[in-house]
C-alpha cells in the first residue's frame, strides 16, 4: 500500500521534472552564457571570462541599476498606499458590490498591456487630453512636458502593478478574525489604533506578498519605459533588450540577466524570512 505522503511525492515528480528542465537548465544556460565571449553577430564562444561582470562597474550601468531600483521602490510604495485602502474597501463591501469592484480591478488585464500603455502615452502628449483640459481651464498657458519623463514611467508602472498588490491584500483582509478587532475596541482602542495594532499585523502576510509581487516585476519592466520614458529613462530591462537586439552581445545580456536574478533571489529570501514571521503572526 502506498501511503498518503508517498502519493504526494509521486504527484510532485512531474512538476519537479518540469522545473528542472525549463527553469533549472535555463538558469544554468544563462549563467554559463554570461561567462563566454561575444563573437560575430549573435554568436559567442570561449574563452571563459569575467569581463562581462567587470564591465558592470561602469557608471552608466550603475546609474541604470539605481534608477531601476528607485522606480521599483516608489512603484511599490505608491501601490501600497493606494492598494491597501482599496483592498480593505473591497473586502468590506457587500457581496454584489464586491464582485463588480473585483471585475473593475481585473478587467484591464483582458486588454494587452501595450495597448493600455499606449493609452497613457496619448494622454501625456503635448496636445493630448490632459494638456488640452488644463489649457481650456486656464491653468496653464503652454503644454506641460508629461511624456518621456520619470514621472510618466512611474505612473505607468503603478497602473500596471497596482492589481498585484491589491489582490493578495484583499485575500488577507477577507480572512481576518474581526472578533479580535472588536475585542481591541472593547478594551478602549480607538479605530485608528485598532487598525494599526490589530488589522495591519493580521494582514501582514498579504502585504508582504503584495510588496514582492509588485517590486520584482517593476525592476525588470522595459516596455513601459520605452513608451513613456523614451531614451531619457534607461532601466535594467532596457539594457538587456538593447544588448540583445541592438548590440547582439548575448554574453553581456546574460550577465545583466544574472544580476537581475540575484536581486530577485535576495528579495525572495527576505520575503521568505519576513513572510514566514508574518504567517506565524496571523496564525
Amino acid at each position: 500500500m502506498i501511503e498518503k505522503n508517498d502519493k504526494k511525492q509521486l504527484l510532485a515528480i512531474p512538476m519537479g521534472l518540469w522545473a528542472a528542465a525549463f527553469v533549472g537548465l535555463s538558469l544554468l544556460y544563462i549563467i554559463g552564457l554570461s561567462l563566454l565571449t561575444k563573437g560575430e553577430g549573435f554568436s559567442y564562444s570561449p574563452p571563459l571570462t569575467l569581463d562581462n561582470y567587470i564591465k558592470l562597474r561602469e557608471k552608466q550601468y550603475i546609474s541604470s541599476l539605481l534608477l531601476s531600483l528607485r522606480l521599483a521602490f516608489f512603484t511599490t510604495l505608491i501601490s501600497a498606499f493606494v492598494g491597501y485602502p482599496f483592498a480593505y474597501f473591497i473586502s468590506k463591501a457587500s457581496p454584489k458590490k464586491r464582485v463588480w469592484l473585483l471585475v473593475m480591478l481585473i478587467a484591464p488585464f483582458w486588454t494587452n498591456a501595450l495597448i493600455r500603455i499606449y493609452g497613457w502615452k496619448i494622454l501625456f502628449y503635448a496636445n493630448g487630453p490632459i494638456n488640452t483640459l488644463l489649457k481650456s481651464l486656464g491653468i496653464i498657458e503652454r503644454p506641460l512636458k508629461l511624456l518621456y519623463t520619470e514621472g510618466a514611467v512611474l505612473i505607468g508602472m503603478v497602473y500596471c502593478m497596482l492589481p498585484f498588490f491589491v489582490l493578495p491584500v484583499y485575500s488577507s483582509v477577507e480572512r481576518i478574525d474581526w472578533s479580535m478587532v472588536e475585542a481591541s475596541r472593547d478594551l478602549g482602542a480607538s479605530p485608528l489604533k485598532a487598525f494599526i495594532t490589530v488589522t495591519i499585523p493580521m494582514t501582514s502576510a498579504g502585504i508582504m506578498a503584495g510588496l514582492v509581487l509588485t517590486f520584482i516585476p517593476s525592476v525588470g519592466l522595459f516596455f513601459i519605459s520605452d513608451l513613456l520614458g523614451g531614451s531619457n529613462t534607461m532601466l535594467w530591462g532596457n539594457l538587456i533588450q538593447n544588448e540583445l537586439l541592438k548590440s547582439h552581445d548575448m554574453p553581456f545580456a546574460a550577465a545583466l540577466s544574472v544580476v537581475l536574478l540575484i536581486m530577485t533571489a535576495i528579495v525572495l529570501f527576505i520575503y521568505r524570512r519576513q513572510g514566514g514571521e508574518a504567517e506565524s503572526m496571523v496564525y
